[in-house]
């Protein structure tokens, strides 16, 4: 948040630098909103765009808030997000993890949290998915992203190997304007327990498995679009089984400075409770 205070401060004290450093370049929409783990992209799908608006000769930067409901949990995530020169995206995200009853159920106590920090980056290395409409060539972009949960006890006595991990990925993006139509589709290396909310390995695999995660959305207009989502996940605790996530979600960009998204998503299984989903909604604003 510092970080944030910064560039509010910028902008207010030197005008012309701020409207020079954070020129909202790019097509409204085209950076995405704050996908849960805090990278530009869709809720569950990280997208090869880099977030923000900032264009190749500028910045851009946004806050983001997160809440799902669900079945027997919920789950928060809030974070911020810095985009540089349309090449270089720069992510923190905290997320809160509310076990509601079940967590009395386990022993835990009602209501035990589960808490991670996410500390990201992503590199576009080719491609533009907005510019280049001329060529069937997406926007290509590399990321990882390094997360810390806070309950390394927990998580081992619940089979995890890890209370630390790290995610790699490869990403695809290509928005076809003509068709308003935006296609993204990424392979994740991950170890990960719900997205590293129990941890990371487990009792029963402890290896990095690669994981999809595919996004389609149709623009309605330049403000509003809809779409689906689908991110499959690694089984590696003996507990539970976990299976695939997916959503569907409507997104209205107010502006450049601030969008809202709503939708329903399905995360499964979590621990001894299936049918884990809700109502996700997500807010975010940005310079």
């Amino acid at each position: 948040m510092r970080f944030l205070t910064f560039l509010t401060l910028l902008s207010l004290s030197s005008p012309v630098l701020a409207d020079e450093l954070f020129d909202s370049g790019k097509l409204l929409a085209t950076g995405g909103v704050s996908q849960v783990e805090g990278a530009g992209g869709g809720g569950l799908a990280s997208w090869a765009m880099i977030t923000g608006y900032g264009s190749r000769d500028g910045v851009g930067a946004n806050v983001h808030y997160t809440v799902l409901p669900l079945t027997n949990y919920s789950l928060q995530s809030a974070g911020i997000a810095v985009g540089l020169f349309d090449r270089l995206e720069l992510s923190y995200a905290w997320q809160g993890f509310d076990t509601q009853n079940v967590g009395a159920l386990l022993g835990l106590g009602q209501g035990f949290p589960f808490h991670q920090n996410i500390f990201g980056a992503k590199l576009k290395l080719l491609g533009d998915a907005v510019y280049e409409q001329d060529s069937w060539l997406p926007e290509i972009s590399i990321g990882l992203q390094h997360k810390e949960n806070d309950r390394g006890a927990i998580i081992a006595a619940l089979g995890g190997k890890n209370s630390v991990g790290t995610d790699y990925y490869i990403t695809a993006s290509k928005l076809f304007l003509a068709q308003s139509i935006l296609l993204n589709t990424t392979l994740r290396q991950t170890k990960a327990n719900q997205f590293g909310l129990l941890g990371f390995g487990g009792d029963k695999h402890n290896d990095y498995s690669s994981q999809f995660e595919g996004s389609a959305s149709y623009l309605f207009s330049r403000r509003f679009t809809v779409g689906a989502e689908l991110r499959t996940r690694p089984s590696n605790l003996g507990i539970a089984h976990e299976g695939a996530a997916w959503d569907i979600f409507a997104a209205y960009f107010i502006n450049k400075n601030l969008s809202v998204t709503a939708a329903y998503a399905d995360l499964g299984n979590i621990a001894i409770r299936g049918g884990q989903h809700g109502a996700y909604l997500s807010l975010q604003a940005g310079l």
